[in-house]
């Protein structure tokens, strides 16, 4: 079996230590060097032997340097004799742009993967690991000698969900009906009901909830959403199942991204008793608020890596 040595961008710097503080003795630490130059272009160097052995490299499509700063890394990784390269990718950043609407439309999920694909073959492949795609199909445009893995955090929003009860009983919920599949099947597993608000969109940035699919009424309703951004489609949600009686609101999500000032929002709305996200977004790592707790997403990778054939 190839060695293991772990890499990650700047931004995922402690997503890389997490996972190494769970993984066995034989997984290595990489090492780089990195400096920015005053002109805006970026240096890096791979410090650690890379030669035969299998890289794992921890980064985001966050943002368009984190993008290629993953994409020069295991270019460099693979010049350099990479076995293996497995990109794990917590969020696909444009998961959201994954279809043209209108004409003109640049699908940049899509172009993100292409860029992705052009990485070189190595001689046992590439692998991208991406965990709770906004949609399924992403997955498939990567193309070439790459093979995607799409993890589900499904057991750390389970577990959420049960310490928000506290052994109360609760309803899952989701933010409108486009995800009301994926609360079900965790609904199911939970033995709870599952429940989701319809929506009607007014303008490119407002929605009207119309409906609720089932009965809240004195109920903790516990609201699962795979990512948070502004928190606008998170507040009216809220507002809409606290109106229909709900006793309480509790708030579990993936990707907590909190674009600008959303979680600000969330807080002054005064209707989440509770928030729990991963970390894999490097935003919410940056919010120290009783309201929020990060799980980390790192025992799903590893249990991922783990579970492979030697």
């Amino acid at each position: 079996m190839a060695r293991k040595i772990v890499f990650s961008t700047q931004r995922y710097q402690y997503l890389k230590e997490r996972l190494l503080a769970i993984a066995p003795d034989t997984w290595e630490p990489g090492l780089l060097t990195i400096r920015d130059f005053p002109d805006g272009e970026h240096y890096h160097r791979i410090t650690s032997a890379v030669t035969g052995k299998e890289v794992v490299l921890i980064g985001g499509t966050i943002d368009d340097k984190e993008t290629l700063e993953l994409f020069d890394i295991a270019n460099g990784c693979i010049q350099y004799g990479a076995l293996c390269v497995n990109l794990v990718i917590p969020y696909y950043g444009y998961s959201t742009m994954e279809r043209a609407v209108q004409y003109g439309e640049i699908v940049k999920a899509k172009t993100r993967a292409t860029l992705l694909s052009a990485l070189p073959a190595t001689s046992m492949g590439i692998r991208v690991i991406l965990i709770d795609l906004h949609v399924d199909g992403i997955s498939y445009y990567f193309e070439n000698n790459v093979r995607p893995v799409h993890l589900y955090g499904k057991a750390i929003v389970q577990h959420a969900a049960l310490d928000i009860a506290a052994g109360r009983p609760f309803v899952l919920a989701s933010t409108d009906s486009g995800r009301a599949k994926w609360v079900e099947s965790l609904a199911n597993d939970l033995n709870v009901q599952a429940a989701f608000v319809f929506k009607k969109r007014l303008s490119g940035e407002e929605t009207h909830v119309t409906a609720i699919s089932a009965n809240v009424q004195d109920t903790l309703v516990i609201i699962y959403d795979d990512m948070i951004r502004t928190g606008g489609s998170l507040i009216n949600a809220a507002e809409a199942y606290k109106q229909a009686g709900a006793s309480a609101i509790g708030v579990i999500t993936t990707h907590g991204i909190f674009a600008g000032n959303g979680f600000g929002r969330i807080r002054e709305c005064g209707l989440v008793e509770k928030l729990i996200c991963t970390d894999t977004h490097p935003n919410a790592l940056e919010i120290n608020d009783s309201l929020l707790e990060v799980r980390s997403i790192a025992p799903v990778i590893f249990d991922y890596f783990d579970s492979l054939p030697v």
